[in-house]
């Protein structure tokens, strides 16, 4: 007789005619049990991957939202995956108890009404030379923009930054941002020993929490990108400033957030220049920027 244990396994056994019935009942038991096992692994199998496709279609449809980008790994979320929670601690730059929804709400309500324009944040480095002078040459025309002279810690940094914008309207976001720091190709010194490039950012803690921490502050309800700028410096004079960019985009997801950093003498540096000062007191102080002859009468 032949007993098929496995389909691709044969033993021959021997066994006496009055016992023959017997072991065929038993091995049609046998071929029966296992076809039944092949399909409920198989109806598993099925279930899962119907699972895993409903949740991924979920995924998608839930950043739908123009503003926000999809995260590169459903890993990151700590929920089913069906809508992105944005919490965590403060220092990791994540909310307590509210959602995308309903930031993204409370947001909407605090744009309400025409005389209502977007925060600009202009975050000065006090190893800019002559920074104390910077708040003078602001426009004055644009009571939307809000200057803050940075010199301690990050996380101190990004107090006064939500401490501003609640004093501006409670629930505003910011739509343009500039940071004015020193740096050069590749590389921006945003706190005396405390350089960004692509391999430092996220390698020292204190850092990328800040860069997360930040993309808090921005927009969910701009239909473009969150426009970050950068002054000081030309970080964009080698390949590894496109990089640094790309990895503080990564480090600020789902946020849409991008950078510029234009050269100041160019057209779009002088357009920069113009959306957040007064362009004849920036160059004013810019040319005494070097200098002891400036006084702050000068800016008045």
């Amino acid at each position: 007789a032949s007993l098929v244990l496995n389909p691709n396994i044969h033993l021959k056994i021997w066994f006496p005619k009055e016992n023959m019935f017997s072991f065929q009942t038993a091995t049609t038991t046998m071929q029966a049990n296992f076809r039944k096992h092949l399909r409920m692994v198989g109806s598993r199998r099925m279930k899962a991957q119907t699972f895993a496709e409903r949740r991924a279609k979920s995924f998608n449809r839930s950043w739908s939202d123009p503003t926000p980008v999809k995260q590169d790994s459903l890993n990151d979320s700590k929920d089913s995956g069906d809508l992105q929670t944005t919490c965590g601690t403060p220092e990791e730059g994540g909310c307590e108890d509210m959602d995308w929804e309903e930031e993204k709400e409370m947001e909407r309500l605090a744009c309400e009404g025409d005389d209502f324009i977007p925060p600009k944040i202009i975050l000065i480095s006090s190893k800019v030379p002559k920074a104390e002078y910077v708040p003078n040459i602001i426009r004055r025309d644009d009571p939307s923009i809000i200057p803050i002279l940075y010199v301690t810690v990050f996380v101190l940094c990004a107090e006064e930054i939500e401490k501003r914008l609640t004093a501006y309207r409670r629930g505003s976001k910011i739509w343009r941002m500039l940071i004015f720091c020193q740096g050069g190709p590749g590389h921006l010194y945003l706190l005396k020993n405390k350089v960004a490039t692509f391999a430092k950012v996220e390698k020292e803690e204190d850092m990328s929490l800040f860069w997360k921490r930040l993309s808090r502050f921005m927009s969910k309800v701009n239909p473009e990108p969150n426009l970050i700028h950068i002054m000081g410096c030309y970080v964009l004079g080698n390949p590894n400033g496109e990089k640094l960019f790309q990895k503080l985009k990564n480090l600020m997801r789902p946020y849409s957030v991008t950078f510029e950093s234009p050269l100041e003498l160019s057209a779009q540096g002088k357009d920069m220049i113009e959306m957040y000062f007064d362009f004849r007191l920036f160059r004013l102080w810019k040319t005494r920027q070097h200098s002891k002859l400036l006084d702050y009468e000068d800016l008045l």
